[in-house]
Protein backbone atom coordinates (compact mmCIF):
# COMPACT_ATOMS: atom_id res chain seq x y z
CA UNK A 1 0.00 0.00 0.00
CA UNK A 2 2.80 2.41 0.87
CA UNK A 3 4.52 1.40 -2.34
CA UNK A 4 1.46 2.33 -4.41
CA UNK A 5 1.10 5.66 -2.55
CA UNK A 6 4.74 6.61 -3.16
CA UNK A 7 4.52 5.64 -6.84
CA UNK A 8 1.38 7.80 -7.24
CA UNK A 9 3.08 10.83 -5.65
CA UNK A 10 6.19 10.32 -7.81
CA UNK A 11 4.25 10.15 -11.08
CA UNK A 12 2.01 13.02 -10.07
CA UNK A 13 5.08 15.19 -9.34
CA UNK A 14 6.67 14.35 -12.71
CA UNK A 15 3.40 15.14 -14.49
CA UNK A 16 3.09 18.48 -12.68
CA UNK A 17 6.67 19.45 -13.55
CA UNK A 18 6.10 18.61 -17.22
CA UNK A 19 2.92 20.68 -17.30
CA UNK A 20 4.76 23.67 -15.72
CA UNK A 21 7.63 23.38 -18.15
CA UNK A 22 5.22 23.22 -21.11
CA UNK A 23 3.36 26.29 -19.87
CA UNK A 24 6.55 28.32 -19.40
CA UNK A 25 7.79 27.31 -22.85
CA UNK A 26 4.53 28.48 -24.42
CA UNK A 27 4.59 31.81 -22.59
CA UNK A 28 8.29 32.47 -23.37
CA UNK A 29 10.73 34.75 -21.50
CA UNK A 30 9.64 38.11 -20.07
CA UNK A 31 9.35 41.02 -22.55
CA UNK A 32 12.68 42.90 -22.84
CA UNK A 33 11.80 45.21 -25.78
CA UNK A 34 12.72 48.41 -23.93
CA UNK A 35 16.29 47.40 -23.10
CA UNK A 36 16.81 45.81 -26.48
CA UNK A 37 15.53 48.88 -28.27
CA UNK A 38 17.75 51.11 -26.18
CA UNK A 39 20.69 49.06 -27.22
CA UNK A 40 19.73 49.36 -30.86
CA UNK A 41 19.39 53.15 -30.91
CA UNK A 42 22.25 53.97 -28.59
CA UNK A 43 25.01 55.98 -30.38
CA UNK A 44 28.53 54.72 -29.70
CA UNK A 45 32.23 55.35 -30.22
CA UNK A 46 32.03 59.03 -29.30
CA UNK A 47 35.26 60.92 -29.94
CA UNK A 48 35.85 64.54 -28.89
CA UNK A 49 38.99 66.28 -30.13
CA UNK A 50 40.38 69.73 -30.70
CA UNK A 51 39.38 71.17 -34.09
CA UNK A 52 42.54 71.51 -36.20
CA UNK A 53 43.60 74.73 -37.96
CA UNK A 54 41.57 77.14 -35.84
CA UNK A 55 42.16 79.77 -33.17
CA UNK A 56 41.33 77.39 -30.33
CA UNK A 57 37.63 78.16 -29.87
CA UNK A 58 36.21 74.94 -31.29
CA UNK A 59 35.98 71.23 -30.43
CA UNK A 60 34.92 68.56 -32.95
CA UNK A 61 32.67 65.70 -31.73
CA UNK A 62 32.35 62.50 -33.80
CA UNK A 63 30.25 59.40 -33.08
CA UNK A 64 28.91 56.23 -34.65
CA UNK A 65 25.26 56.41 -35.68
CA UNK A 66 22.63 54.32 -33.98
CA UNK A 67 22.00 50.93 -35.62
CA UNK A 68 18.32 51.94 -35.90
CA UNK A 69 19.08 55.47 -37.10
CA UNK A 70 15.75 55.57 -38.97
CA UNK A 71 13.94 55.66 -35.61
CA UNK A 72 16.00 58.61 -34.36
CA UNK A 73 14.56 62.11 -34.79
CA UNK A 74 17.70 63.96 -33.77
CA UNK A 75 20.93 63.69 -31.81
CA UNK A 76 21.44 66.08 -28.92
CA UNK A 77 24.98 67.01 -27.91
CA UNK A 78 25.49 67.40 -24.17
CA UNK A 79 28.56 69.06 -22.73
CA UNK A 80 30.03 69.15 -19.27
CA UNK A 81 33.01 70.78 -17.64
CA UNK A 82 35.68 68.49 -16.24
CA UNK A 83 35.27 69.71 -12.65
CA UNK A 84 31.44 69.49 -12.72
CA UNK A 85 29.12 66.50 -13.00
CA UNK A 86 26.14 68.13 -14.73
CA UNK A 87 25.65 68.08 -18.51
CA UNK A 88 23.86 70.68 -20.61
CA UNK A 89 22.66 70.68 -24.20
CA UNK A 90 24.89 72.74 -26.50
CA UNK A 91 23.35 71.77 -29.83
CA UNK A 92 21.62 69.13 -31.90
CA UNK A 93 21.82 67.59 -35.37
CA UNK A 94 19.35 65.64 -37.46
CA UNK A 95 19.45 61.87 -37.79
CA UNK A 96 22.07 60.64 -40.21
CA UNK A 97 24.65 63.21 -39.11
CA UNK A 98 27.63 62.09 -37.07
CA UNK A 99 29.63 65.27 -36.54
CA UNK A 100 29.18 68.44 -34.51
CA UNK A 101 31.40 71.51 -34.02
CA UNK A 102 31.17 73.12 -30.61
CA UNK A 103 32.40 76.69 -31.15
CA UNK A 104 31.41 77.99 -27.73
CA UNK A 105 34.33 76.72 -25.68
CA UNK A 106 37.16 78.43 -23.85
CA UNK A 107 40.79 77.78 -24.67
CA UNK A 108 42.51 75.48 -22.18
CA UNK A 109 39.35 74.37 -20.33
CA UNK A 110 38.62 70.62 -20.25
CA UNK A 111 35.22 69.40 -21.47
CA UNK A 112 33.52 66.04 -21.88
CA UNK A 113 30.57 65.18 -24.13
CA UNK A 114 27.67 62.78 -24.48
CA UNK A 115 25.45 62.09 -27.49
CA UNK A 116 21.74 61.48 -26.83
CA UNK A 117 19.57 59.81 -29.47
CA UNK A 118 16.03 61.22 -29.31
CA UNK A 119 13.03 59.28 -30.64
CA UNK A 120 9.30 59.89 -30.35
CA UNK A 121 9.14 58.13 -27.00
CA UNK A 122 12.57 58.04 -25.39
CA UNK A 123 16.06 59.47 -25.06
CA UNK A 124 19.08 57.18 -25.02
CA UNK A 125 22.54 58.48 -24.23
CA UNK A 126 25.94 57.25 -25.32
CA UNK A 127 28.95 56.73 -23.13
CA UNK A 128 30.77 59.83 -21.84
CA UNK A 129 33.72 60.93 -23.94
CA UNK A 130 37.20 61.42 -22.59
CA UNK A 131 38.03 64.98 -21.42
CA UNK A 132 39.29 67.25 -24.19
CA UNK A 133 40.50 70.85 -24.35
CA UNK A 134 40.89 73.22 -27.28
CA UNK A 135 44.14 74.87 -28.36
CA UNK A 136 44.91 77.45 -31.00
CA UNK A 137 47.25 76.58 -33.85
CA UNK A 138 50.00 78.88 -35.11
CA UNK A 139 49.62 77.83 -38.73
CA UNK A 140 46.57 76.77 -40.76
CA UNK A 141 47.75 73.91 -42.93
CA UNK A 142 44.70 74.35 -45.17
CA UNK A 143 46.18 77.69 -46.27
CA UNK A 144 49.56 76.32 -47.26
CA UNK A 145 48.88 77.30 -50.87
CA UNK A 146 48.37 80.88 -49.73
CA UNK A 147 51.81 80.81 -48.08
CA UNK A 148 53.32 79.63 -51.35
CA UNK A 149 51.57 82.47 -53.17
CA UNK A 150 52.83 85.07 -50.69
CA UNK A 151 56.39 83.79 -50.96
CA UNK A 152 56.20 83.77 -54.76
CA UNK A 153 54.66 87.24 -54.92
CA UNK A 154 57.19 88.70 -52.46
CA UNK A 155 60.04 87.02 -54.32
CA UNK A 156 58.96 88.64 -57.59
CA UNK A 157 58.89 92.10 -56.01
CA UNK A 158 62.29 91.69 -54.36
CA UNK A 159 63.77 90.33 -57.58
CA UNK A 160 62.59 93.27 -59.67
CA UNK A 161 63.68 95.79 -57.03
CA UNK A 162 67.19 94.31 -57.07
CA UNK A 163 67.15 94.19 -60.87
CA UNK A 164 66.09 97.85 -61.09
CA UNK A 165 68.81 98.94 -58.67
CA UNK A 166 71.35 97.38 -61.02
CA UNK A 167 70.17 99.69 -63.79
CA UNK A 168 67.78 97.30 -65.56
CA UNK A 169 64.61 99.33 -65.14
CA UNK A 170 61.39 97.64 -66.29
CA UNK A 171 59.38 99.06 -69.15
CA UNK A 172 56.45 101.25 -68.13
CA UNK A 173 54.07 102.32 -70.81
CA UNK A 174 53.57 106.01 -71.44
CA UNK A 175 50.79 107.66 -69.41
CA UNK A 176 49.67 110.92 -71.02
CA UNK A 177 48.22 112.38 -67.85
CA UNK A 178 51.52 112.03 -66.01
CA UNK A 179 53.57 113.29 -68.92
CA UNK A 180 51.42 116.44 -68.80
CA UNK A 181 52.46 117.23 -65.19
CA UNK A 182 55.69 118.85 -66.37
CA UNK A 183 53.78 120.89 -68.97
CA UNK A 184 51.20 121.97 -66.40
CA UNK A 185 53.84 123.20 -63.97
CA UNK A 186 55.71 124.97 -66.76
CA UNK A 187 52.51 126.63 -67.98
CA UNK A 188 51.72 127.92 -64.49
CA UNK A 189 55.25 129.26 -64.12
CA UNK A 190 55.11 131.12 -67.43
CA UNK A 191 51.71 132.64 -66.62
CA UNK A 192 52.68 133.51 -63.06
CA UNK A 193 49.62 131.73 -61.70
CA UNK A 194 49.32 129.14 -58.92
CA UNK A 195 48.66 125.41 -59.15
CA UNK A 196 45.66 123.96 -57.32
CA UNK A 197 46.00 120.41 -56.01
CA UNK A 198 42.92 118.67 -54.50
CA UNK A 199 43.93 115.38 -52.76
CA UNK A 200 40.40 113.98 -52.75
CA UNK A 201 37.78 114.07 -50.04
CA UNK A 202 38.39 110.74 -48.33
CA UNK A 203 40.42 109.95 -45.20
CA UNK A 204 44.03 108.83 -44.93
CA UNK A 205 42.89 105.20 -44.69
CA UNK A 206 41.77 105.23 -48.32
CA UNK A 207 44.35 103.83 -50.74
CA UNK A 208 43.42 106.47 -53.33
CA UNK A 209 44.28 109.22 -50.83
CA UNK A 210 47.69 107.66 -50.14
CA UNK A 211 48.39 107.43 -53.87
CA UNK A 212 47.31 111.06 -54.27
CA UNK A 213 49.67 112.22 -51.53
CA UNK A 214 52.55 110.40 -53.25
CA UNK A 215 51.77 112.27 -56.45
CA UNK A 216 51.50 115.51 -54.47
CA UNK A 217 55.07 115.00 -53.28
CA UNK A 218 56.34 114.73 -56.86
CA UNK A 219 54.31 117.75 -58.01
CA UNK A 220 55.63 119.75 -55.04
CA UNK A 221 59.23 118.99 -56.09
CA UNK A 222 58.57 120.48 -59.52
CA UNK A 223 56.79 123.56 -58.16
CA UNK A 224 59.69 124.09 -55.73
CA UNK A 225 62.20 123.96 -58.60
CA UNK A 226 60.26 126.55 -60.61
CA UNK A 227 59.20 128.62 -57.58
CA UNK A 228 55.53 128.22 -58.47
CA UNK A 229 52.77 128.69 -55.90
CA UNK A 230 51.10 125.43 -54.87
CA UNK A 231 47.66 125.55 -53.20
CA UNK A 232 46.45 122.40 -51.40
CA UNK A 233 42.97 122.67 -49.75
CA UNK A 234 42.06 119.71 -47.51
CA UNK A 235 38.85 118.28 -46.18
CA UNK A 236 40.27 115.83 -43.63
CA UNK A 237 42.43 117.15 -40.74
CA UNK A 238 44.76 114.14 -40.80
CA UNK A 239 45.19 114.36 -44.57
CA UNK A 240 45.99 118.05 -44.10
CA UNK A 241 48.75 117.23 -41.62
CA UNK A 242 50.29 114.57 -43.88
CA UNK A 243 50.03 116.80 -46.96
CA UNK A 244 51.77 119.64 -45.13
CA UNK A 245 54.69 117.41 -44.15
CA UNK A 246 54.99 115.86 -47.61
CA UNK A 247 55.12 119.24 -49.36
CA UNK A 248 57.65 120.50 -46.84
CA UNK A 249 59.79 117.39 -47.35
CA UNK A 250 59.63 117.84 -51.14
CA UNK A 251 60.81 121.45 -50.89
CA UNK A 252 63.61 120.31 -48.58
CA UNK A 253 64.59 117.53 -50.97
CA UNK A 254 65.24 119.97 -53.83
CA UNK A 255 66.93 122.51 -51.53
CA UNK A 256 64.20 125.18 -51.73
CA UNK A 257 62.87 125.16 -48.19
CA UNK A 258 63.23 128.97 -48.16
CA UNK A 259 60.33 129.37 -50.61
CA UNK A 260 58.04 126.94 -48.80
CA UNK A 261 54.82 128.60 -47.58
CA UNK A 262 52.93 126.46 -45.06
CA UNK A 263 49.85 128.68 -45.33
CA UNK A 264 49.28 127.41 -48.88
CA UNK A 265 48.42 123.96 -47.49
CA UNK A 266 45.30 124.49 -45.40
CA UNK A 267 42.19 122.86 -43.95
CA UNK A 268 38.84 124.03 -45.33
CA UNK A 269 35.85 122.06 -44.00
CA UNK A 270 34.88 118.47 -43.32
CA UNK A 271 31.47 119.04 -44.94
CA UNK A 272 31.39 117.64 -48.47
CA UNK A 273 29.62 120.43 -50.33
CA UNK A 274 30.99 123.20 -48.14
CA UNK A 275 34.44 122.00 -49.16
CA UNK A 276 33.41 121.85 -52.84
CA UNK A 277 32.02 125.40 -52.67
CA UNK A 278 35.23 126.69 -51.06
CA UNK A 279 37.43 125.05 -53.73
CA UNK A 280 35.18 126.47 -56.47
CA UNK A 281 35.65 129.92 -54.93
CA UNK A 282 39.44 129.48 -54.96
CA UNK A 283 39.37 128.54 -58.64
CA UNK A 284 37.19 131.53 -59.54
CA UNK A 285 39.22 134.05 -57.53
CA UNK A 286 42.79 132.79 -58.01
CA UNK A 287 42.29 131.38 -61.52
CA UNK A 288 45.08 128.77 -61.24
CA UNK A 289 46.83 127.73 -64.42
CA UNK A 290 46.55 124.02 -63.59
CA UNK A 291 44.12 122.00 -61.46
CA UNK A 292 44.86 118.53 -60.08
CA UNK A 293 41.90 116.45 -58.84
CA UNK A 294 43.51 113.23 -57.68
CA UNK A 295 42.12 110.89 -55.01
CA UNK A 296 38.67 109.72 -53.95
CA UNK A 297 35.69 111.81 -55.02
CA UNK A 298 31.91 111.54 -54.83
CA UNK A 299 29.04 113.71 -56.09
CA UNK A 300 31.18 116.88 -56.02
CA UNK A 301 33.49 115.63 -58.78
CA UNK A 302 31.52 117.24 -61.63
CA UNK A 303 31.04 120.46 -59.66
CA UNK A 304 34.80 120.84 -59.21
CA UNK A 305 35.79 119.76 -62.72
CA UNK A 306 33.16 121.90 -64.46
CA UNK A 307 34.10 125.01 -62.47
CA UNK A 308 37.78 124.46 -63.23
CA UNK A 309 37.03 124.07 -66.93
CA UNK A 310 35.28 127.46 -67.03
CA UNK A 311 38.45 129.17 -65.74
CA UNK A 312 40.50 127.87 -68.67
CA UNK A 313 42.94 125.89 -66.53
CA UNK A 314 44.62 122.70 -67.68
CA UNK A 315 43.08 119.92 -65.60
CA UNK A 316 44.52 116.55 -64.63
CA UNK A 317 42.27 114.17 -62.69
CA UNK A 318 42.70 110.69 -61.31
CA UNK A 319 40.52 108.36 -59.22
CA UNK A 320 39.73 104.70 -58.72
CA UNK A 321 36.02 105.44 -58.28
CA UNK A 322 34.30 103.98 -61.33
CA UNK A 323 31.22 106.16 -60.78
CA UNK A 324 33.15 109.45 -61.01
CA UNK A 325 35.45 108.61 -63.91
CA UNK A 326 32.93 109.64 -66.63
CA UNK A 327 32.67 113.16 -65.16
CA UNK A 328 36.43 113.62 -65.00
CA UNK A 329 36.94 112.22 -68.50
CA UNK A 330 34.36 114.68 -69.83
CA UNK A 331 35.47 117.84 -68.01
CA UNK A 332 39.27 117.35 -67.65
CA UNK A 333 42.11 117.34 -70.14
CA UNK A 334 43.79 114.20 -68.76
CA UNK A 335 42.44 111.46 -66.50
CA UNK A 336 44.28 108.72 -64.63
CA UNK A 337 42.04 105.65 -64.70
CA UNK A 338 42.11 102.99 -62.00
CA UNK A 339 45.57 101.55 -61.38
CA UNK A 340 47.27 104.34 -63.30
CA UNK A 341 46.70 106.28 -60.11
CA UNK A 342 48.75 103.78 -58.10
CA UNK A 343 51.54 103.66 -60.70
CA UNK A 344 51.84 107.45 -60.88
CA UNK A 345 54.35 107.88 -58.05
CA UNK A 346 56.69 105.28 -59.59
CA UNK A 347 56.21 106.80 -63.05
CA UNK A 348 57.09 110.32 -61.88
CA UNK A 349 59.92 109.58 -59.44
CA UNK A 350 61.59 106.65 -61.27
CA UNK A 351 62.85 105.34 -57.93
CA UNK A 352 64.09 101.72 -58.10
CA UNK A 353 62.04 100.66 -55.07
CA UNK A 354 58.78 101.87 -56.60
CA UNK A 355 59.57 100.69 -60.13
CA UNK A 356 60.58 97.23 -58.92
CA UNK A 357 57.45 96.94 -56.80
CA UNK A 358 55.31 97.96 -59.77
CA UNK A 359 56.90 95.35 -62.07
CA UNK A 360 56.66 92.62 -59.42
CA UNK A 361 52.96 93.35 -58.87
CA UNK A 362 52.25 93.18 -62.60
CA UNK A 363 53.94 89.79 -62.92
CA UNK A 364 52.06 88.61 -59.83
CA UNK A 365 48.76 89.59 -61.45
CA UNK A 366 49.80 87.71 -64.57
CA UNK A 367 50.39 84.56 -62.49
CA UNK A 368 46.99 84.96 -60.81
CA UNK A 369 45.35 85.26 -64.23
CA UNK A 370 47.08 82.08 -65.41
CA UNK A 371 45.94 80.23 -62.26
CA UNK A 372 42.35 81.36 -62.84
CA UNK A 373 42.44 80.15 -66.44
CA UNK A 374 43.96 76.78 -65.48
CA UNK A 375 41.44 76.32 -62.65
CA UNK A 376 38.54 77.12 -64.96
CA UNK A 377 39.81 74.53 -67.45
CA UNK A 378 40.18 71.91 -64.72
CA UNK A 379 36.65 72.53 -63.45
CA UNK A 380 35.36 72.04 -66.99
CA UNK A 381 37.33 68.79 -67.38
CA UNK A 382 36.14 67.54 -63.97
CA UNK A 383 32.51 68.06 -64.97
CA UNK A 384 33.02 66.15 -68.25
CA UNK A 385 35.39 63.26 -67.48
CA UNK A 386 34.80 62.76 -63.73
CA UNK A 387 38.48 62.05 -63.01
CA UNK A 388 39.23 62.08 -59.23
CA UNK A 389 42.75 63.40 -59.83
CA UNK A 390 41.30 66.60 -61.32
CA UNK A 391 39.43 67.34 -58.08
CA UNK A 392 42.62 66.71 -56.13
CA UNK A 393 44.48 69.22 -58.30
CA UNK A 394 41.68 71.76 -57.80
CA UNK A 395 42.10 71.47 -54.04
CA UNK A 396 45.57 72.97 -54.46
CA UNK A 397 43.91 76.24 -55.48
CA UNK A 398 41.29 76.20 -52.73
CA UNK A 399 41.82 79.03 -50.22
CA UNK A 400 38.60 78.62 -48.21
Amino acid sequence: MNFLRKSFYRWFGVLGFCLLATTLSAIGPPESGLSTRKGSIRPSNIIARDTPNDNGNSITILWQLSPDDALVKKYEILRGVADKESLSVVGSVMSGERCFFDDKVKVGMKYFYQIVAVTDSERVGSEISKPVQSRGQWFNTNRFNVLIGVILFSGLILYFIARTKKGKAPFIRRISGLDAVEDAVGRATEMGKPILYVPGLSSISDIATIASLNILGEVAKKTAQYDTTLLVPNRDPIVYTVALEMVKESYTHVGRLDVFKPDNIFFVSDNQFAYAAAVDGIMVREKPAANFFIGMFWAESLILAETGATTGAIQIAGTDSVHQLPFFITACDYTLIGEELYAASAYLSREPLLLGSLAGQDYGKMIILIVLLVSSGLILLASIFKFPIINQILQLFNVS
